[in-house]
């Protein structure tokens, strides 16, 4: 698979990421046997929180064979400087892995959250601490709130951001502009979530996907490839997918045809969609 630079962490990481999700809620059989797949088809990052119940207990025998030729992305949603410590900690012994190459501050959307992770005390005093230390390689930050994450980007040199850089929200409010052409400006690792995704789930309507909170493309290949080119063309180094392992599949097989540029009749596909679902966009 081809890999691409991820900012300035000097990492060459896969188009793809495996999602700790697709390990979340499967027996450790299954798990060893995803990994195993999506090492042999060129993945070599893999991210994953402790909020992914099972996920990271699962996920650590399973990447055990491989640690040393992939990369591994944690996070944590604690704001002060010890629960993010105890949590780094837990992390790192649920991986069984000394270190991590990428460690996140996760879901950060409020104003509240950046003034409590920068205050004395606050969970950037442990990351920058852990850096020192050998137990993280590089800081980065989790969002899906576009100026909380540019506030953020104003105060701290974070070397990855991970967004959900959706076609649909794109297309209808410019969502992620901002933060695209700020990656690019700085040398920003832009990591891309929630390019497969369509809407919202309707009430009633079944969760053929139930691990996703929002309604993957399953149905239309045409979009979905057209979905993940937009992910890349916004300048994302590689697409998360949505966390189970049909969705995976789905991006490993088309990521090369996802490689080529947008055509006008892909983005007419975008545009027209989009509009089809602009009362149900999931952010």
């Amino acid at each position: 698979m081809e890999k691409a630079m991820l900012g300035k962490t000097g990492f060459m990481v896969s188009r793809v990421t495996y999602g700790g999700i697709i390990s979340m809620r499967e027996t450790q059989k299954d798990s060893d046997r995803y990994v195993a797949m999506a090492v042999d088809r060129g993945i070599n990052y893999f991210d994953v929180a402790p909020s992914y119940e099972d996920a990271q207990d699962q996920l650590g025998p399973s990447l055990k064979p491989y640690r040393k030729g992939v990369y591994l992305a944690c996070k944590t949603e604690r704001r002060d400087a010890a629960g993010a410590k105890e949590e780094l900690l837990g992390s790192l012994k649920a991986l069984q892995t000394d270190y991590f190459d990428v460690y996140q501050l996760h879901a950060m959307t409020t104003k509240e959250d950046l003034e409590r992770v920068f205050a004395p005390g606050g969970a950037m005093e442990t990351l920058v601490w852990a850096k020192k230390e050998g137990l993280i390689r590089n800081i980065g930050i989790t969002t899906h709130s576009e100026d909380c994450v540019l506030s953020a980007l104003d105060c701290f040199q974070f070397d990855t951001v991970l967004f959900p850089m959706n076609w649909a929200l794109g297309v209808i409010k410019g969502w992620g502009d901002r933060i695209s052409e700020r990656a690019k400006k700085e040398n920003i690792g832009l990591l891309a979530m929630k390019t497969l995704i369509h809407r919202r789930w309707r009430e009633g309507e079944e969760r053929v996907y139930p691990k996703s909170w929002c309604k993957p493309v399953y149905e239309n290949e045409a979009l979905g490839v057209a979905g993940m080119k937009y992910g890349l063309y916004k300048g994302a180094a590689t697409l998360i997918p949505p966390g189970n392992y049909d969705r995976f599949r789905f991006m490993l097989n088309h990521i090369d045809r996802a490689l080529e540029p947008l055509t006008e009749e892909e983005w007419a596909l975008l545009r027209t969609e989009a509009e089809t679902v602009k009362n149900e966009l999931i952010f």
